[in-house]
């Protein structure tokens, strides 16, 4: 009995020893493993919720000017870096190089213009409307006062006679020479008056010499002038005194005269056939006249047809056109990034030879996914940074957010427009740019580690350290979400709590850890 009292304390004290060293050896480990344990304090705190997406900047304005015809360069005006306005003329052809049609576009422009301005011009086509109504008016109120008709026929045959009487003196005139006694006066006169001129060229000799402002000398130059006058015309009296007119001269007396005997004819004849009134068939007619410029003036009170101006006003477009073919001109107000012509190139319809940008706004297009897009609106702020600047970084703005997205293999994103606001001389077109968009900003809210949050059977948790270094799992949802840092809208967890961000499988009850795919939870 007592050696079995004996061996039962052995192996009590054995077996006490086991467990006890099983205990120690089993705290000492938990104590290692909690040593090795990362935490972090769960805190309120301003959370940032962001969008990240890769876009490439862009100009607000691009343009790729290309030449409408063919020809041969005359002149460039710019170069690459040059700024520009709206229209300014970048380069132009030589006039002799280009096609018939061009050439032609001119006058074909200058027509155009005209009819167009004589289209609206319609004050002057109703004042001249107008004035037609009123002659013909008069026209057909004269033709019914034969008194009058009478009086001006009269007055046509006494006009017709007195020009046949001139007519027939300028014939004899041209026909017959003087009578010798008007050669001799008019001999007399050219002997007498070339005696005084003589006479005036000695009294001027001596003072020739003296300053054209001497007043002796103007006197006696000026007496000189008036005999050189003098003679000269006495001269041209006897020439024509003394000879009859040449056979053209004749000629066209001799047609003067018939003319002017038709005409009296038909005076008289005028007269005999209104000396009775005026016939039924001058009445009607002029009645028809009246009618069509009254039919005229009602027609342009309503103004030009819509039709007609329109037509005119293709014209003028037409012939423009082929015209501003001859040149290249700015689209818009920017730089010139791109110079492709030279003076003498030889050039045809569609090659390249400018680029104009409009940095005035540089912009860059994002792609967000369709499970993004609902969140992005315009006006939200954006964050910026470029590869080629480091270490600073850009803001802007959400401009535009495309209604209709596109897919590519089997993704659909959409279209996001932002625009850069405080870009510099580094940032150019082209850059790519890493672009977070702030959807949301909370203040003073509850924050946790993404990389503390696991997924255990669908659910989200994350596990805090407890009293006694235990760790306890958390059931928790999340709200909004940055790049680090998640906010929690329910759980029992609160500020001051410390979360375990590595918790070891073997202090937890569960063994599946990590957020679906690797990453941290969506916001």
């Amino acid at each position: 009995m007592k050696r079995w009292i004996i061996v039962i304390v052995v192996l009590a004290v054995l077996v006490g020893a086991i467990v006890g060293w099983q205990t120690y050896s089993a705290n000492r480990a938990r104590q290692e493993l909690v040593a090795g344990l990362q935490t972090v304090t769960a805190e309120q705190g301003t959370l940032v919720a962001t969008i990240g997406a890769t876009g490439r900047v862009r100009s607000n304005q691009s343009a790729q000017l290309v030449w409408k015809t063919s020809g041969t360069v005359e002149n460039v005006n710019v170069q690459v870096g040059d700024a520009v306005t709206l229209d300014t003329e970048l380069a132009a052809l030589e006039q002799t190089s280009l096609p018939q049609s061009v050439i032609l576009a001119q006058a074909d422009l200058v027509s155009a213009q005209q009819s167009l301005k004589d289209l609206l011009n319609s004050d002057l086509q109703r004042a001249q409307a107008m004035q037609a109504v009123e002659d013909a008016e008069q026209a057909l109120e004269d033709l019914l006062n034969p008194e009058l008709q009478q009086a001006i026929a009269l007055q046509a045959i006494a006009d017709a006679d007195q020009a046949v009487d001139d007519a027939e003196r300028r014939l004899r005139s041209v026909q017959l020479t003087a009578s010798q006694a008007d050669i001799d006066a008019a001999e007399a006169e050219v002997v007498l008056l070339r005696d005084r001129l003589e006479k005036a060229q000695e009294d001027f000799e001596p003072y020739e010499g003296r300053p054209e402002d001497d007043l002796e000398r103007a006197n006696f130059q000026s007496a000189l002038a008036e005999a050189q006058q003098n003679y000269d015309t006495a001269v041209r009296n006897l020439n024509a005194l003394s000879s009859t007119g040449t056979e053209i001269d004749i000629a066209e007396a001799q047609a003067d005269l018939a003319v002017a005997r038709a005409q009296l004819v038909d005076a008289n004849r005028e007269y005999e056939r209104i000396k009775d009134g005026p016939s039924d068939a001058d009445i009607a007619l002029l009645e028809a006249q009246l009618a069509d410029a009254q039919r005229e003036w009602e027609r342009l009170q309503a103004g030009p047809p819509s039709d007609d101006i329109a037509a005119a006003e293709a014209r003028v477009a037409a012939a423009q056109a082929t015209l501003d073919q001859v040149h290249i001109v700015a689209p818009f107000d920017g730089i010139v990034t791109m110079v492709e012509s030279k003076p003498g190139d030889q050039v045809d319809a569609g090659t390249l030879a400018f680029r104009v940008d409009d940095y005035s706004r540089l912009l860059v297009d994002l792609e967000v996914s369709e499970v993004d897009i609902n969140k992005i609106a315009e006006g939200q702020e954006v964050m910026m940074s470029f590869d080629a600047v480091l270490a600073k970084e850009y803001h802007g703005v959400v401009m535009e957010v495309a209604l209709v997205g596109t897919e590519q293999q089997g993704v659909v994103n959409f279209t996001v427009t932002v625009e850069l606001q405080d870009a510099d001389e580094d940032i150019r077109p082209g850059m790519t740019s890493a672009v977070n968009i702030v959807i949301r900003q909370l203040e003073q809210t509850l924050l946790i580690p993404n990389r503390a949050v696991r997924v255990v059977e669908g659910e989200r948790v994350v596990y805090i350290l407890g009293a006694g270094d235990t760790i306890e799992k958390v059931v928790i949802t999340l709200g909004a979400s940055s790049d680090t840092y998640s906010e929690v809208v329910d759980g029992e967890i609160k500020a001051g709590d410390e979360i375990v961000l590595n918790p070891p499988r073997e202090l937890t009850e569960e063994n599946t850890f990590g957020p679906p795919g690797g990453g941290p939870p969506g916001g």
